[in-house]
């Protein structure tokens, strides 16, 4: 047996964050994967219902909802980036997240409040049932997102994260990474493919 040379540096790396907060990212991928997949099977079955559905919904909505949960992202991981490299700086960042997370917030709750005054709640049909409990579910993880990325702020400003001691900072930003990526996948999902 030989040991290759990539052996001591890969005894160096680590996973990010912590491992409990990777399983919970697994399992609540698996959730939202479980109802995109019935929500795909719905629409094979119902296609001119869910186009029907699809047409009331605004695109343009659902693209500048992306846009607000990946700018937040990207504020996030520049804020661990400036934490493990011992800048200032990450506590703005946070809070430009949430900012970011805001924006998400009131855009979601105008549609909402929109399609909520058209009549087409939860109960309308099979597309808006699925459209409510796939955007909701999703929605629930991002206030829990906001939740996480106003305690890091909080920390970072005491400075309890610096370089070698961020597996907390690095757990909250991969929760939210997980929020974006969700959105971005529900987004076609739901307001774009027919």
């Amino acid at each position: 047996m030989s040991i290759s040379a990539e052996g001591p540096a890969a005894a160096g790396r680590r996973l990010a964050g912590d491992l409990a907060m990777w399983f919970f990212i697994l399992a609540e991928l698996t959730v939202f994967g479980i109802l995109i997949l019935a929500f795909a099977v719905a629409q094979a079955l119902q296609p001119a219902l869910f186009q029907a559905g699809r047409a009331v919904l605004d695109a343009s909505t659902g693209l500048a909802l992306t846009l607000s949960l990946l700018t937040g992202g990207l504020f996030a991981a520049m804020a661990l980036a400036r934490v493990r490299e011992d800048r200032r700086g990450g506590t703005r960042l946070l809070a430009a997240a949430l900012v970011s997370a805001c924006v998400y917030v009131g855009l979601k709750l105008a549609e909402y409040r929109h399609l909520g005054a058209l009549g087409l709640g939860l109960e309308h049909d099979t597309f808006f049932t699925l459209y409510w409990v796939l955007t909701g579910f999703h929605f629930l993880h991002v206030l829990l997102g906001m939740v996480i990325l106003a305690w890091m702020a909080v920390r970072c400003r005491a400075r309890r994260y610096g370089p070698g001691r961020c597996a907390g900072l690095e757990s909250g930003v991969l929760y939210w990474h997980m929020v974006d990526l969700v959105w971005v996948l529900l987004f076609p999902v739901v307001y774009l493919l027919g």
